[in-house]
């Protein structure tokens, strides 16, 4: 049985490395989790046919999300709500069953309450829209949205009763791939400065890289409590995982896997 990850890039995934863990303390030593690099142009036509090859399911990443769920047969509640999808199940009866676990994740790797703060989320594709519906079910005083292309930004916040705002907030979250790949463009690209990273708020950065993202070690240095995307990364996957295998994952062996690359 196989399962996987697609995105473009993909390259950068640690999922792999996490579920394959998971799924040999599992026993399942006949399951393989692969990275799949999907160009968007290829997306909705190998998606439907890896069922032939194989596969079980796949979780899906940047810049797929949405992408997901339309070519789903049918999705959960969540999904639709977010309007974008995660986790994908190749049902035996051909359907494609379009699930997303990121808001539950970021919810899961809080480690302080939501309710009643300010909220800032920088981005507006797949994953702002799953934090922004967890910190709406969460009950933030206020919605803050920014993103580069102004019109996206305008279009997200009135679908989830935001504000558009680069506002500095208690809660901020990147859910942009600024740092991804070069990490000093941080404060360039990104409307923050590190003096907005302040202690008592929390900051999370869904982009992970080893010894920390240099937003997360500014806001840590700050004193602000953060939260790291390799958590969020954990959280997700576990839920995915559930789902393929209709087992309880080992949460604790996909943590220690994720840890070990981050060495």
């Amino acid at each position: 049985m196989r399962l996987g990850v697609c995105g473009w890039p993909v390259a950068h995934s640690r999922s792999p490395q996490m579920h394959n863990a998971a799924l040999q303390h599992l026993g399942l030593s006949t399951w393989r989790y692969q990275k799949l690099p999907l160009p968007p142009e290829l997306f909705a036509e190998v998606i439907p046919n890896l069922p032939r090859l194989g596969f079980r399911g796949v979780n899906v990443t940047i810049p797929h999300k949405e992408a997901a769920l339309l070519l789903a047969d049918n999705a959960t509640e969540t999904a639709k709500q977010i309007g974008a999808a995660n986790t994908l199940t190749f049902e035996p009866d051909g359907t494609i069953h379009a699930d997303n676990t990121d808001a539950t994740g970021f919810l899961t790797s809080l480690r302080t309450s939501a309710y009643g703060k300010t909220a800032l989320v920088l981005g507006a594709g797949g994953s702002a829209r799953a934090i922004l519906y967890a910190l709406q079910q969460a009950g933030v005083s206020e919605l803050r949205v920014w993103n580069r292309t102004e019109a996206k930004a305008h279009a997200l916040a009135q679908e989830f009763t935001a504000t558009v705002s680069a506002e500095p907030a208690e809660i901020i979250v990147n859910c942009t791939s600024v740092g991804l790949h070069d990490p000093s463009a941080t404060f360039k690209e990104l409307p923050l400065s590190a003096d907005d990273l302040y202690a008592g708020c929390t900051v999370v950065d869904m982009v992970y890289r080893n010894g920390g993202t240099l937003l997360l070690n500014a806001a840590k240095a700050n004193g602000a409590e953060v939260v790291d995307g390799l958590e969020i990364l954990v959280a997700q996957g576990a839920a995915s995982l559930e789902r393929w295998t209709g087992r309880t994952a080992p949460d604790q062996a996909m943590r220690e896997a994720v840890a070990d690359i981050a060495t």
